[in-house]
């Protein structure tokens, strides 16, 4: 175990969808059936994926570039619809309850920085998870969390700066985790450090564009860069 005095940083704030949460196919699916519905050309699932991690409608507006701005309340609708729809579906990434138990008995602080609304979010940690044979809500396993529409939208560095303030945690002692270029942007906004994860939206050689510290390919070889 990582002495507190010896490890590198005391918080340590992952995204969500993609990172935490194996989601981005369907979100994927469910921002081509939204544009869809409103009478937009389908966007490819490059275009789909790329805009996750952005607060919703800006995501919706990136990836509908021929949806007029009226039908943005539609859209906006229309895609809620498809993914609370299939959000039963989704599920932590193998090995992700392992690790956030790991770094609290390490006592790290661990938070969530994420483009998803609060709503969202909440409906989501209210989950139940097996841990150590009992069963406990989601929300435990966490020490805070900020979303877009609490904050502003990645990558503005709003949600990591008052995560920061929360847990008195200092810049050069915190980290950011993600899967997009939004989330490492939003790292370098607020002045922290980041680490990459591959398997979510985005590709390792888009996140490099980034400068991230590190980029780590599967959720084991994430636990292992964070505690070793």
């Amino acid at each position: 175990m990582q002495s507190i005095t010896s490890r590198k940083y005391d918080l340590i704030v992952f995204d969500w969808d993609g990172t935490l949460f194996d989601s981005t196919a369907i979100i994927t699916r469910c921002i081509q059936a939204a544009v869809q519905d409103v009478g937009g050309k389908r966007p490819s699932n490059e275009q789909a994926s790329h805009v996750i991690g952005l607060n919703l409608m800006e995501a919706l507006a990136h990836a509908a570039p021929d949806v007029p701005k009226e039908k943005y309340p539609q859209l906006g609708e229309r895609y809620r619809y498809h993914f609370f729809a299939e959000q039963e579906e989704i599920s932590l990434f193998d090995g992700v309850i392992e690790l956030l138990l790991d770094l609290k008995r390490q006592h790290y602080w661990v938070a969530v920085g994420t483009g998803k609304s609060r709503k969202g979010l909440d409906v989501t940690l209210e989950r139940d998870v097996r841990v150590a044979g009992n069963m406990v809500k989601l929300a435990t396993l966490f020490d805070g969390t900020r979303t877009a529409d609490q904050t502003q939208g990645k990558p503005n560095p709003q949600m990591l700066h008052e995560l920061m303030r929360e847990f008195g945690a200092d810049v050069s002692r915190t980290l950011m985790v993600g899967d997009t270029t939004h989330d490492l942007q939003m790292a370098i906004n607020a002045g922290v450090d980041a680490v990459g994860v591959s398997y979510g939206a985005h590709e390792a050689d888009f996140l490099q564009t980034c400068k991230p510290i590190a980029i780590v390919h599967s959720v084991a070889e994430l636990r292992a860069w964070l505690l070793g």
